[in-house]
């Protein structure tokens, strides 16, 4: 059942990207998230898709697997993206090709649901990389490094990297404590594919309560370990590995900062994507 869910796995491997600062990772996903956003026509997307390709063939992380992290919000995508092709309209300066009741379907609202379909897969499948080749532990050092600043206003910088963290760990766990949960279920004479509406929101009770019993019993577990271990914050906490950049996180940000120029300059030279749909129209 959620057998396909990696968002939130660690792939290990040994890789350009693996071997990474985990800083240098987390400033190329939010520089990646702003590359894709300031995309304005399909050419800046493609060039964010050939980065995207270069990073998963980096990572030596097989494609099926990255792929897999977009089958979670699936749904989400197609969703979002029907409602934006039946109820946006824009500024078209042509005849609507469907227009009934509230409902307008244009030329702009049908490029505009592609575009914005490319840019949710892109978003998710980039976000994914940096779970996938990222360990739990460097990643909470790596937000709680990034958030340092922050302490000067008594932000609780490394609680909240912690919280982060425990939560990615933790989402694979639950995952197949889930499907357990559901072959129990079945195994004794439980149906979750059958049904109308109603009868399916009750069937998911009897996964939920023991999910949350078992979300809190591991919860417990997880103090007590942290305790048994003299866990006390931040505070003289030492590192077993400890972050350094390197020349590969120099080359990864000369990369994305690349990405990002092109991008602006394509968008000044061809515009965004409704001038170039105008084009191809005449």
């Amino acid at each position: 059942m959620l057998n396909d869910v990696t968002f939130g796995q660690y792939y290990p491997a040994k890789s350009f990207v693996h071997n990474m600062d985990a800083r240098a990772k987390i400033v190329l996903m939010i520089a990646f998230i702003v590359a894709i956003f300031i995309a304005k026509n399909f050419f800046g997307l493609a060039a964010v898709i050939l980065f995207l390709v270069l990073a998963i063939v980096f990572s030596r992380v097989p494609f099926g697997r990255v792929l897999r992290s977009v089958k979670m919000i699936l749904f989400l995508i197609v969703f979002t993206a029907i409602l934006n092709l039946f109820f946006y309209s824009g500024e078209s300066s042509y005849e609507p090709l469907v227009d009934w009741w509230i409902i307008t379907i244009t030329y702009e609202s049908i490029v505009n649901m592609i575009f914005l379909a490319f840019r949710l897969f892109l978003l998710v499948m980039g976000t994914s990389i940096l779970t996938l080749t990222t360990t739990p532990v460097a990643l909470t050092d790596g937000i709680e490094s990034l958030l340092t600043p922050l302490k000067w206003i008594r932000f609780p910088v490394h609680e909240l990297a912690l919280i982060m963290s425990i939560a990615l760990r933790f989402i694979p766990t639950l995952m197949d404590e889930t499907n357990r949960i559901v072959a129990a279920q079945k195994a004794r004479g439980a149906n979750f594919e059958t049904g109308g509406l109603i009868s399916r929101a009750k069937a998911v009770v009897p996964i939920l309560i023991p999910l949350l019993v078992s979300a809190f019993r591991r919860a417990e577990d997880l103090g007590d370990a942290m305790d048994a271990r003299c866990y006390s914050g931040a505070k003289g906490r030492t590192k077993y590995k400890k972050l350094r950049f390197t020349w590969r996180d120099l080359v990864g940000l000369l990369v994305v900062a690349a990405l990002i120029t092109g991008i602006v300059f394509l968008n000044i030279y061809l515009g965004g994507k409704f001038e170039i749909l105008a084009y191809f129209l005449g």
